[in-house]
């Protein structure tokens, strides 16, 4: 890849569960199996996604991989069904990664899977659910520290926070310090965060976050970040 499409691909991945936010929380979190409505309606969120791009300035840079990054070389993806080198390369990769870090996190009702297990996934369904290079690229790179900067991290350095009351991951900022607040996107409880030799944690107060509290909220000083280093790839 050269060095546009990488950044391509970091804006990609960045967005490419942008259409999510149509989709209701109750189907996002539900903790047992869908229901054949509940997963049509997931499977609407990579159209909404590009949908929300359309008139945007900068829509193309994420276009592809928002709305194509659960296509499957084999056909059986989704939306347009599209297969093999059709789909485009960018939503190729970050189909590889979105399914990576999907395996491997912990939600509010299961535990993250070995990342063992997941390659060995991946590994399975290289050349139907995933580009079976693309695939033998992630693989490649699995066995070196490339990973460990991004499972259970919400970006490098920050490993992710788990809510005490719901165990719901709570993303911490860079700019957030010991004593500060945080609010859990899942059951609205109120944290502490505190810090020592061992690293960071959060203590819960007893009390709620109130609407603003919980109301979600940008993160610019890792946009602008993002910015600044990928800007001077892209244009």
């Amino acid at each position: 890849l050269s060095r546009r499409d990488i950044a391509l691909c970091e804006i990609g991945g960045f967005l490419h569960d942008l259409g999510k936010i149509g989709v209701p929380d109750a189907i996002l979190n539900k903790p047992d199996s869908l229901t054949g409505d509940e997963y049509a309606v997931i499977q609407t969120h990579p159209a909404v996604g590009g949908r929300l791009l359309t008139n945007h300035p900068l829509a193309a840079l994420a276009f592809d991989a928002v709305v194509g990054h659960h296509e499957r070389p084999d056909g059986r993806g989704y939306p347009q069904g599209l297969a093999g080198a059709v789909i485009p390369e960018v939503a190729r990769v970050v189909g590889i990664a979105d399914a990576f870090d999907a395996m491997t996190s912990t939600r509010p009702y299961r535990k993250g899977m070995r990342v063992e297990k997941a390659l060995e996934i991946i590994r399975n369904e290289s050349g139907s659910q995933f580009d079976a290079t693309l695939a033998g690229h992630f693989l490649a790179v699995s066995h070196s520290a490339e990973l460990v900067h991004v499972i259970g991290h919400s970006e490098p350095g920050l490993p992710l926070l788990f809510c005490p009351a719901c165990h719901a991951p709570v993303a911490v900022r860079r700019a957030q310090h010991a004593d500060d607040h945080l609010y859990c996107r899942a059951c609205g409880g109120e944290s502490r965060l505190t810090q020592d030799v061992d690293g960071m944690e959060l203590e819960m107060t007893g009390q709620r976050g109130d609407a603003a509290a919980l109301a979600p909220d940008s993160d610019p000083d890792l946009i602008g970040t993002m910015v600044e280093d990928i800007a001077p790839r892209v244009f």
